[in-house]
This record gives structure tokens, sequence and C-alpha cells, in this order.
């Protein structure tokens, strides 16, 4: 007998419960992580990760790829994260520890070599994406105070550090309570820019002008690849299903809200933004949603960026959480020192994993251009979600031929067989058209 991810008496034995019997899974730490966070911190956590990433950062440099075919581009993204995301949805109501990528690949196509170079895939974009969003930081920071970048990135990278130890109810709060604000943010240019895509419905002669600029393919692929950025956030919930009560119900839901409510906001912001300030300034600023929220209000933009600030910190932070997660997960299935799979039981937060996730962040934010790393995080995270459909199909052909998959939960939400195929073909699909036209 043992206490199952619920807290309640599960008589299963561990072969069937556990991964696979894994040596390190039996010999479980006598610190757990807590599981704490319900379906409205879930939820939160994601979107706030998402939208703090994407909108408030890269709106601008979208726009720089794809010009007036912007919105295209994120509607593109979002069909490609959709799919994905149903993958992650039935795979995450089955699987509920840490490193939920790692078992996913390992439990479809059983293969350590692959599980494990996923891991390394994930932790990678979680550094990376923390880096990118702290760059923005930097640059909405400079719109109210002009301070040297090095110094901003070193003591937000500190900071986030110590909360991420802090504890994982207390990080989240803190994320959860930033992503209202920060959803606030985007409501104050949505509500007064709202009557620009209501006046061009009745007119659509700006419309039309704009539809006029000549076609890129090229253009709103690259324009796509970035946008697919800014929806990297919903993924970061399988890193965390080790601390979510009632997974199988949870994580489910909150990951289909995250990307819903996402591209919502984002199709609306990316059309507002193109009717509100002429796309060569949108994707000369540093700033972008200032410039659309000065354009569509004749407002001063300093409480805007006073909130896109701590929306882009938000995005750091719960990033840092997901790849410090990621690395203790991984470590306690063996494949990295013991050290890195170390819970302080004060905080019962994995601390040796935070720390060298925070270090590597700041190498990263301090040393390399934003635009390309945000372009190879989307990539890596592309060649990510094309193992975890193709993983999905490969574990329901499993189980369709009877053979018995260790490591996950029976039973669990299921979407039909196409649902994965497409997102795998579409994700590898993003992946050679972007390679071809760069």
């Amino acid at each position: 007998m043992r206490e199952n991810d619920n807290g309640k008496t599960d008589l299963r034995p561990l072969q069937e419960v556990g991964e696979g019997g894994d040596a390190a899974l039996q010999a479980e730490q006598a610190t757990p992580l807590k599981r704490s966070l319900g379906l409205p911190l879930l939820t939160l956590y994601g979107l706030g990760v998402t939208i703090g990433a994407g909108i408030y950062v890269l709106v601008g440099k979208v726009s720089g790829e794809a010009g007036v075919y912007a919105p295209v581009s994120f509607l593109i993204a979002s069909v490609l994260a959709g799919f994905t995301g149903c993958s992650y949805a039935e795979l995450g109501s089955r699987f509920w520890r840490s490193a939920g990528e790692v078992l996913y690949v390992e439990a479809g196509f059983g293969q350590r070599w692959l599980a494990m170079t996923v891991g390394l895939l994930v932790a990678a974009t979680g550094l990376l994406s923390s880096a990118v969003v702290i760059i923005g930081f930097v640059g909405y920071l400079n719109e109210l105070i002009p301070v040297p970048a090095w110094f901003v990135i070193s003591v937000v990278v500190i900071f986030l550090s110590g909360v991420t130890v802090w504890g994982i109810t207390e990080s989240v709060t803190i994320s959860a309570i930033i992503t209202v604000v920060e959803l606030a943010g985007l409501l104050m240019v949505v509500v007064p820019g709202f009557p620009l895509i209501t006046q061009a419905l009745v007119d659509p002669t700006p419309l039309i002008e704009l539809s006029a600029a000549p076609f890129s393919f090229a253009g709103i692929f690259a324009g796509a690849l970035l946008a697919f950025f800014a929806y990297i956030g919903f993924e970061d919930m399988a890193n965390v299903i080790e601390e979510v009560k009632e997974p199988a119900r949870v994580f489910p839901k909150a990951v289909l809200i995250t990307i819903a409510g996402a591209s919502t906001l984002y199709l609306l912001l990316s059309v507002i933004a193109l009717l509100a300030v002429p796309v060569d300034e949108l994707s000369a600023s540093e700033a972008p949603l200032a410039r659309v929220y000065e354009a569509v209000t004749g407002q001063d933009s300093s409480v805007l960026s006073i909130i896109a600030i701590f929306a882009v910190l938000n995005g750091a932070l719960i990033q840092m959480i997901m790849a410090s997660r990621l690395v203790y997960g991984v470590a306690r299935k063996g494949w990295l020192p013991t050290a890195f799979g170390f819970v302080w039981q004060t905080t019962r937060t994995p601390v040796v994993a935070i720390a060298t996730v925070g270090i590597l962040i700041l190498s990263l934010a301090l040393f390399f251009p934003i635009v390309e790393m945000a372009t190879v995080t989307s990539l890596v995270t592309l060649a990510v979600f094309s193992l975890v459909n193709a993983s999905l199909v490969a574990l329901r052909l499993k189980e369709a031929r009877g053979v018995p998959t260790a490591g996950g939960y029976k039973g669990g939400l299921k979407f039909p067989m196409w649902v994965p195929s497409v997102g795998c073909f579409v994700s590898v699909g993003m992946i050679v058209i972007s390679v071809a036209t760069y």
C-alpha cells in the first residue's frame, strides 16, 4: 500500500502506479513536493507566462516579420497550440509527475535516451524564454527609468530565484495576482481599441488599405514562428503537475482555458495594434503595447508600462518555476546528479535546481539577443511538441494492441486519434517551413 497523488490510499502495486518501477521513484524522497494548486491558480499560472511573454514583448517583432498580416501569424500559431494543447491535456490527465514531457515520451516510445533529450530541450526552452522576457522587462523599465541593462538583469534573476525558492503556493499566488493585473492592462488597450475593429467592419477601407500591402508567405511564417513563442506557457503546467490537487480533473481544464483565453486576446490585440499604429513604428518599438495604448487613448502610457513590467517579470518567474521542476523531475528519475533532486524541507522546493536554472538564465540574458533566442525557443518547442504528439499516438497504438504502459494512471481524458496526429504533422511542418524560409 502507498499514498497516491491525491493523498488517498492506493492499493495498486508501485509497478502500476509509479514510473514503471524506477529505482529512483521506489526510493521516493522523504520530502515530496506539496500538492496545493487548484484550477484557478493553475490557470492563472498558464495565462501568466503566456500573455506576459507574448503580447507585451513580441507583438511588435511579429509585425516586423509579417507586416500587416501579423494577425494571420497569430492565428496560425493559435491553431498549432490548440492541437498540441489537446494532447497535453490528455497526457496530463494520466501522468501526474514533474517532468511531464519526459514521462510522455518514455511511455510512448520506451526509449530512455529520447526521453532524456526531450527533458533537456524543455529545460532549454524555459531558460531561453526567461532570458527573452527579462530582456523585454529592461525595455519597458527604460520607458520609465534609464538603468544599465546588466544591472537590471542581475537583480531581476536574483529576486525571481528567491521567490521561486520561497514556495510553490507563495510563488504561484504572486504570479496569479500579477496575472490579474496584466489582464487588466490588456483590457486597457482592448476596450478603447475595440471600436477600431467595429468601425473597420462598418467601413472596411482601413482593412482594404492594409491588405494592399505585399503578401509574403515567408514573412507570415517567420511571424508565426515568433508568434508561437507567445503561446509558450501552457505546456509549463505539465512540469508543476506534481503540485496540483486532483490533477486528472484540473490539469486538462487549465490547459484548454489558457489556450482559448490567450488566442482570443492575441487576435484582438494584433488587429487593434495594426489599425492604431503604423507597422514600421510598431515593429521598431521596444514597448509596443505602450505605443498602441497611446494611439487609442491619447494618454500617457506610464501606467501601462508599469503593468507591462510586472507582466514580463511574471513570465520569467513562471518559466523559472517550470525549468527548475523539470530539472528536479529528471534528477529524481536518476538521469541527473541526485543533488538536483534535493528538496529543502523548510519550503519543500528544489533549491539546487532553482539556483542552477537562475545562473543559466542570467548568462543567456546578459550575452544573447532577444529575437534570435525567441526564434530558437520556438523551434525547440516545436520539436518537443512534435515528439509529445507522436508519443500520444504511439501510446494509443500500444493500448489498442493491449500492450501495458508503465508510468501512467488508468482512465483520463481522450481525444480522437486524429488530434495528436494533426498536432504532430503541423509541428513538423512548421519546423520545415521555418528552416526553409530563413
